[in-house]
This record gives C-alpha cells, structure tokens and sequence, in this order.
C-alpha cells in the first residue's frame, strides 16, 4: 500500500510521520533508537487492516528540535504524540508502544485518555512502576550505562544496554527476508540522541503510576516470549500487570520482536486487538 508522509509542527519541535494503510488508526511509538522507518516489515504486515502510523520521536532522524541540546521529557513526548493524533483524527486510536514508546503511551493515556481506546504496552522501561528499592537500582543502572557510553562510545555501551534489557545481538532466531538496519551515520545520532537525552528522561520520569489504573484506555501489558524474566523490562511489564490487574500477554521474539518476527508479531497485535474489541 502506498505510505503518506508528513510534518507537523509542535512546541520546540518539528515531527516528521508517515501513513500507510487503510482501516482504524493504529500508532506505533518505537523503542530505543528507532525512527518512524523501524518497524517498516511489521508496517507491511498490518496496513491491510488498519491505518498505520509511524514517527521520527523527537530527537531522531527527521523530527527537527529547536534546542537539540536540551533533550525532552517523556511528558514532551507523550504531548508531540498527543499533537500527532489530534491532527490525524478525532476518534479514538489503537496504539502500540515498543520500551520507551510504551512509557510515552501510557504518559499520553493518564493526560489524554480518550485518544487512545487501547495500548499495547510491551516490556516498558518505566522504572516508576517497580518498588522503590528496585527503581533506584535500575534508575543507578541506566546511569552508568549513560556514563559508560559518554566516556568509551557506543561500541563499548551498546552490548551493555542489550544485556540490561534482555537483546542478545547475537540471535539467529529470526524471520527470513527482513529489511536490513545497517548502522548507518543517522541510526548512531539516533543513538546518541536516544542515550544522552532518553535515558536522562527515563531515570527522571514523573509517570504517576496510580493514575494508570482509573484512565479509560485498555491498557495491555506485554512481553517478548523469550525476553529474560529476570530482566528490567520483563519486571516492569509484569509490575504493570499487578498494578492493573489483568493478565500479560506474550509477543513472539524478545524485547525487538517487532523487528525480528514482524509477521507472527503482526499476527499477535491482530489477536490482541481483536479480544479486547
């Protein structure tokens, strides 16, 4: 199907977005380091049944900032998407955040709950959710792994934020015929920006966790099927299922399984989708 792009201008920001696809309106927030192009085989495999947009946070790649240097808060990012539906439609959306992109859903569900009817939250790093001796450990972990980039780079940093979330950048369990993510010059600014400024955004986040289980948005706690339990992502997502009380559901592949198994994790979100209306 043909893909739509556009820019919308919002405080601070200019956000680059795309369209593909016909049907009800479904956003997908990209973890990481991840562009509006990141999950473009997980795109092909959904546009056939729902309107499907993707963005450049802001920050990344074609989203302009006023202020580079002075990063955003995940409130910020949760009002760019905020802006982002309003502009885009006045009904209710489906949306899916990937990590940092669940945390900026469930941000935009507690301010504006009725743009979203539900969020599929998978293995959000949402420090906030967890008790407040683990938080500290894990708000001190992302610390260091800030510190340990800044000081040695990104291929010194990079295998250790893989092994604090559970990647393992080694793993062959992956679907054929995927389009290639190359480390290009773009993707390392994306991971600049994403480490200098995100991970500052995470450890100082202001979720108010409590407030997650009044909002009208379904909100559907998620895991990768074969992401480590003992993992900061995996103990966030189940933290959010006791906090909402409902069950976790599970995606093929791991923390990236948006990426590595776009078909059966396409097939999952339908399934999903369709059981909670």
């Amino acid at each position: 199907m043909p893909k739509t792009t556009g820019t919308l201008t919002v405080p601070g920001a200019v956000l680059h977005y795309q369209v593909r696809g016909a049907g009800p309106l479904l956003l997908i927030s990209q973890s990481g380091e991840g562009d509006a192009d990141r999950s473009t085989d997980l795109v092909a495999q959904l546009a056939d049944s729902y309107t499907v947009v993707t963005y450049d946070r802001r920050g990344l790649s074609r989203s302009r900032l006023d202020a580079p240097e002075l990063g955003a808060t995940l409130a910020e990012h949760a009002d760019d998407v905020h802006r982002l539906l309003a502009s885009l439609t006045d009904t209710s959306a489906l949306m899916l955040g990937c990590s940092l992109g669940a945390v900026i859903g469930m941000h935009t569900a507690v301010r504006h709950p009725e743009q979203i009817r539900t969020l599929i939250a998978h293995e959000p790093v949402a420090p906030r959710l967890l008790p407040d001796d683990e938080r500290a450990r894990h708000e001190h972990e992302l610390a260091a792994l800030q510190d340990l980039y800044l000081r040695d780079g990104l291929g010194v940093a990079l295998p250790e934020i893989a092994r604090t979330l559970g990647i393992d950048p080694a793993a062959t369990d992956t679907e054929p015929d995927l389009t290639p993510q190359p480390m290009t010059a773009q993707r390392t600014a994306n991971f600049d920006y994403f480490i200098r400024h995100d991970f500052t955004a995470v450890i100082h986040d202001t979720l108010d966790t409590a407030a997650l289980k009044d909002v009208s948005t379904r909100i559907v706690p998620a895991v990768g099927r074969t992401t480590a339990r003992t993992v900061f992502d995996h103990q966030c997502a189940t933290a959010l299922v006791a906090l909402l009380d409902c069950e976790l559901q599970e995606l093929p592949g791991g923390h990236n399984g948006n990426t590595s198994h776009p078909r059966a994790y396409a097939a999952r979100i339908r399934q999903i989708l369709d059981t909670v209306g």
